[in-house]
């Protein structure tokens, strides 16, 4: 090759040619150019390399999509449900012109739906029903009604136990009120004696078509002739004919549906506003209301402070699962990284920048989010189309309205599933930027360097984290104490390279295998990092949560106050005109319950009956008074001085003032209430006798007296009637509320009445449902009754949930740790061949997984347990503080341990080792290079 020289004249001398000056307008077009070519070019690249990765690109678009579809599920579940104006309209008035609610006697104004009304004077009740010939009178000429009366409540005998349905009493032969169901088999009631049941109720009571059912107290049965849907209600519900039911207060109870021969216009609505009439009709046609942009202002004009914190809430929630899925996603973009070491260093050989590099990786976080955000949305919206009568049916309890799928809501799940990809990759990104050229080119690896300053970072968020979490507890706002555990962990993922370098070093004196296994989590610290941070987050807030939930559960155990010692019943008839007899009663139970214990209760009232109420309570001396009321707003230092009182040492749980039970007893029923002792209840009976009275709060007992005061509650007003010191008994270590039992003469002496009001049965182990139903039925002649069983004060058994949250976060943990260590073997297969070089042992693979496995799982529960722990205890230490102000003082919160899901999340690593030893393979590979 000849290299020619350019000849010139003598004396001329060559002047480099000035450049053109571009002007600001091309220069800036230059750079957009630049920019958009650069993008276009690492896009290419991402998904040349998501089509050669496909297995790190399947496992990442799982990753993205699944939340993506639930979240998109939810979202398209949510709007199908939420009806529009128009939908609702519609449900409510079928074919009919409008809706008639007789609300008033007086005029009154209302909104545009007729959802909401007020009255324009002073407000007077309707004094009787109102007829269809009068509702047909207000609306004209030419007009016809039908009545619809909801929410009858009906109690039905099952073939197993009384079951309470909803009634609905409407004329489903009249077409106006035909428009509300829907028939599904059968015909409409044509008499009193004939119901339609909805499906779930013709399950739940094991009807068939033909088939009578009778009412709970037997006064009424019914023939099943239809089975029809109220789109409103899929629940348990009984549509009557008019006639079969008996009306129940004066019209208030009862729409009409019209049909007038006009339209139902502004005239119309005014005209019968001005009879106390709300009007419900549709809106004129092209109105908006109905539209997806009114809709969503319509939400959000109706969130209010406290659904602003729970919105906020939730977006903290929401910012901790996306940072999870960010922690989880990171190895795998730096797996890929690593393997793209010489592509991204040919970049740069090629010229490319520092910021062409980032492009590159971050090009990949766009791409496959772009992807999983694609599919995660089709999967969740076809999913909530396919699965909509199931959700329907088990979740709301109602029809949806027609097929939506909230495009707002799903732009922005979109949007954070690309954010997502773009986040897990920017680590990554930053790290390709700054590589040895050199290095990637010849194939190995660059050393990581741990800085300082990330160090003092992390711990600098750990500790404002915890300070922001305890501040948030203090001032019980749940947005706080997330914002401030976000915070936390994103210290501790800052600090997770520096320590995962530390216990590398500390690993010198280990064997081969997890020698091996630290050595190479310090290496690939950008994937091994990630999935530690991962499990110890989800760790952590199980833990966290978990720690709350058992100190809530033991402080509410410990506040428990039981209404009759364990395994006593309390029974009350519904229908105070056909009590049986206590000898029936008794047979009863001791033929269902297996127990002689049985006596009757007495509630005490005005004399004569029916005059008023009566409030009857006895008053405490003057010495053992409070000066202040628990319900009083008091200042600081009144508050320090009732604290210091020992006269205001109230239980936190009379926050209000305590209410104390009264009752008439000869001494029957006195042991059965109170569990007292033989000689207690010996003592307490013979006071009763006597013509006192029995407390079970010694306060109340004074020199032998017990004062009582009648306060007669007439007109809002209380009016004392009676008061007097009788003779009285305190019983020393009572069971359940407090109580005051009169005895009969004492009852006359204040001039109260008393009468029947149930049965206290005493039983040695609660019964469950069936002996209760069984119980019931033996009863059910005398009409139906309601059952309380007392199980006593024990804690909580929040085991279950405990379980549940460390299985959850075992899943995590366990996909986190076989996710880094699948990566791991892949990336480590050049020092397997190694070792099959150098002669080690097939079972040296599996020790090394199992290893690699235990440093991910292993450390990463660790860290979450003592950041799960020591969250808990800050929250539980801000609650108390809070609380050692107050009066009445609260119960503390107890700091306990969540032994459960500890004891879970202890085995999950070894679990999760186990399970990479079974799942691969020992053979070492053996690769041969031909010359």
């Amino acid at each position: 090759m000849t290299t020619r020289r350019t000849m010139r004249a003598p004396g001329r001398v060559d002047t480099p040619a000035a450049r053109p000056i571009a002007s600001p307008g091309r220069v800036g077009r230059r750079r957009i150019a630049e920019l958009t070519g650069s993008w276009r070019a690492a896009l290419r690249i991402a998904r040349r390399e998501s089509r050669r990765a496909k297995r790190r690109t399947a496992l990442v678009l799982a990753m993205i999509a699944l939340p993506v579809a639930a979240l998109a599920f939810l979202a398209a579940s949510y709007d199908m449900a939420e009806l529009t104006p128009q939908e609702r309209m519609d449900r409510r008035l079928g074919v009919a012109d409008a809706e008639l609610r007789w609300v008033a006697d007086s005029p009154v104004g209302q909104d545009e739906w007729g959802e909401g009304w007020y009255t324009r004077e002073a407000e007077r009740q309707p004094t009787a029903p109102a007829t269809a010939a009068q509702v047909t009178a207000l609306l004209g000429p030419g007009s016809r009604v039908t009545e619809v009366r909801t929410r009858i409540p009906l109690t039905l005998r099952g073939p197993h136990r009384d079951e309470d349905v909803e009634g609905r009493v409407l004329d489903l032969t009249d077409p106006l009120a035909r428009g509300l169901v829907r028939f599904r088999a059968g015909r409409a009631p044509r008499q009193p004696g004939e119901v339609a049941v909805s499906p779930a109720a013709l399950r739940r009571l094991d009807l068939r078509l033909g088939h009578a059912v009778a009412l709970a107290d037997g006064s009424r049965a019914y023939t099943v002739v239809g089975v029809v849907e109220f789109p409103d209600d899929l629940g348990t519900v009984v549509a009557l004919h008019p006639g079969a039911a008996p009306r129940a207060g004066p019209g208030p109870e009862s729409t009409w549906l019209a049909d007038v021969p006009g339209t139902v216009d502004a005239a119309l609505v005014s005209r019968l506003n001005d009879r106390g009439v709300v009007v419900a009709a549709r809106p004129p046609a092209g109105s908006t209301a109905g539209s997806t942009t009114e809709r969503t202002r319509m939400w959000l004009g109706s969130i209010g402070p406290s659904d602003t914190n729970d919105l906020s809430t939730g977006v903290l929630i929401a910012g901790l699962g996306l940072l999870e899925v960010v922690l989880l996603v990171g190895p795998a973009f730096a797996v890929g990284v690593r393997r793209r070491r010489r592509d991204l260093a040919l970049v740069a050989v090629a010229g490319g920048d520092a910021a062409q590099l980032r492009r590159v990786v971050l090009a990949d976080g766009v791409v496959l989010g772009v992807l999983g955000a694609a599919a995660g949305l089709l999967v969740g919206v076809a999913a909530a189309f396919v699965g909509r009568p199931l959700v329907e049916q088990y979740v709301f309890g109602a029809r949806f309205g027609g097929y939506r799928c909230w495009p707002t809501a799903l732009v922005l799940l979109g949007g954070v599933a690309v954010l997502t990809g773009v986040l897990a990759a920017l680590a990554p990104a930053w790290t390709a930027a700054r590589q040895d050229v050199s290095a990637g080119l010849a194939g190995r690896r660059t050393p990581p360097v741990s800085r300082i300053r990330w160090l003092a970072f992390g711990l600098s968020l750990v500790a404002g984290g915890a300070g922001l979490a305890a501040f948030g507890a203090a001032r019980t706002s749940p947005a706080v104490i997330l914002t401030g555990l976000i915070l936390g962990e994103l210290g501790l993922v800052c600090c997770t390279p520096t320590l995962i370098g530390a216990l590398a070093r500390l690993g010198r004196v280990l064997p081969l295998a997890p020698r091996i296994a630290l050595r190479d989590a310090s290496r690939n610290r950008a994937s091994a990092a990630p999935a530690i941070c991962a499990v110890m987050a989800a760790v952590a807030s199980s833990v966290a949560l978990g720690g709350y939930l058992a100190s809530d559960g033991a402080r509410d155990a410990r506040a428990y106050r039981p209404m009759l010692p364990a395994g006593h019943v309390l029974v009350y008839p519904h229908d105070a005109a056909r009590q049986p007899t206590l000898a029936q009663v008794a047979s009863a139970a001791r033929d269902q319950l297996g127990t002689d214990a049985i006596a009757p209760l007495q509630t005490v009232g005005c004399a004569p009956p029916g005059t008023g109420y009566c409030d009857i309570a006895p008053a405490l001396p003057p010495e053992q008074t409070c000066p202040w009321q628990p319900g009083d707003n008091l200042s600081a230092a009144d508050r320090r001085q009732a604290r210091a009182d020992p006269r205001c040492r109230i239980p936190g749980t009379d926050q209000y003032g305590g209410y104390v039970q009264t009752g008439v007893d000869d001494g029957r029923a006195l042991p059965l209430l109170t569990g007292a002792d033989p000689a207690a209840t010996a003592a307490a009976t013979a006071v009763l006798r006597a013509g006192g009275v029995v407390v079970t709060d010694p306060r109340y007992l004074h020199d032998g007296l017990v004062t009582v005061r009648v306060n007669e509650v007439d007109s809002g007003t209380d009016r004392p009637t009676a008061s007097a010191d009788l003779p009285g008994y305190a019983l020393p270590t009572p069971i359940g509320q407090p109580q005051l039992l009169l005895s009969p003469s004492a009852a006359r002496q204040l001039g109260l009445s008393w009468s029947p009001a149930g049965w206290v049965i005493g039983t040695s182990t609660p019964p469950d449902r069936h002996r209760q139903d069984r119980f019931t039925d033996a009863l059910r002649n005398f009409g139906t009754f309601s059952v309380s069983v007392e199980y006593g004060g024990g804690p909580r058994d929040i085991s279950p949930l405990l379980l549940l949250l460390a299985a959850a976060a075992g899943v995590i943990t366990m996909g986190a740790a076989g996710i880094a260590t699948a990566l791991a073997a892949a990336e480590g297969r050049a020092e397997l061949t190694t070792l099959a070089a150098v002669g080690a042992a097939p079972a040296v693979r599996r020790m090394l997984v199992i290893c690699q496995a235990g440093v991910i799982a292993g450390l990463g529960s660790v860290l979450g347990i003592v950041a799960g722990l020591g969250t808990a205890a800050i929250v539980l230490f801000s609650a108390n503080r809070q609380y050692a102000t107050s009066w009445p003082v609260p119960d503390p919160y107890p700091y306990l341990v969540p032994w459960p899901a500890l004891g879970v999340l202890v085995l999950v690593p070894v679990v999760s080792m186990l399970g990479a030893g079974l799942f691969t393979r020992a053979r070492l590979p053996i690769e041969r290079q031909l010359d």
